[in-house]
């Protein structure tokens, strides 16, 4: 398969593996919950990407036997995927293709009417400060559990830096959302 063969979900899933063996069910969870907050994978995804991962010798599993239920497959990350997952991660990362419908909506606002417009970003900006919310409360177990980020070790303080972008762009974007709200609400 070589490195040229791994997708960005394969680098992830190779990330995660890095860290302890999972199942596929555990990296789903995974995926979910925290690395779900800045990358979105499905169930249907997943399992593919490990089975291809597999057959470019980047992981391995072993079958767990489980009572009334199919074997478990336990995923590690080979010495190849953890080379290959080192190098990308140094990486620049590329730039992706900018998809927010909310911002298209945004730019096609004139053509919805004002007050239907204003409410739809209120809500919009209110998911967007509940999430914020939710990033600030694992800030504050992460420091009350870990102490000050600069004496996190190197795994603690990747997950802090991940974070603290995820606190910056949810709060920039609910302050987008109120903007957008309260200008449409003035002028219609």
């Amino acid at each position: 398969m070589g490195r040229a063969g791994v997708s960005t979900l394969g680098f992830a899933t190779l990330g995660l593996l890095a860290g302890e063996s999972l199942s596929g069910y555990d990296v789903k969870l995974r995926m979910a919950e925290p690395v779900g907050f800045f990358w979105q994978a499905g169930h249907s995804q997943i399992y593919p990407e490990l089975a291809k991962l597999e057959a470019g010798g980047m992981v391995v599993h072993n079958d767990v036997p489980q009572s009334g239920k199919p074997d478990k497959k336990i995923y590690e990350i080979t010495a190849e995927g953890l080379s290959a997952v080192k190098e990308w991660v140094s990486e620049p990362a590329k730039s992706a293709p900018t998809r927010d419908e909310a911002t298209l909506k945004a730019y096609l606002s004139w053509l919805g009417e004002p007050g239907e417009m204003a409410a739809m970003f209120r809500e919009l900006g209110r998911r967007h400060e509940k999430q914020m919310e939710r990033y600030l409360e694992t800030e504050a177990w992460m420091r009350s559990e870990w102490g000050e980020p600069k004496r996190f070790e190197r795994r603690r303080f990747a997950n802090y830096a991940a974070l603290k972008r995820g606190v910056g762009f949810e709060r920039e974007y609910a302050q987008w959302c109120r903007w957008v709200s309260e200008k449409l609400e003035s002028s219609g």
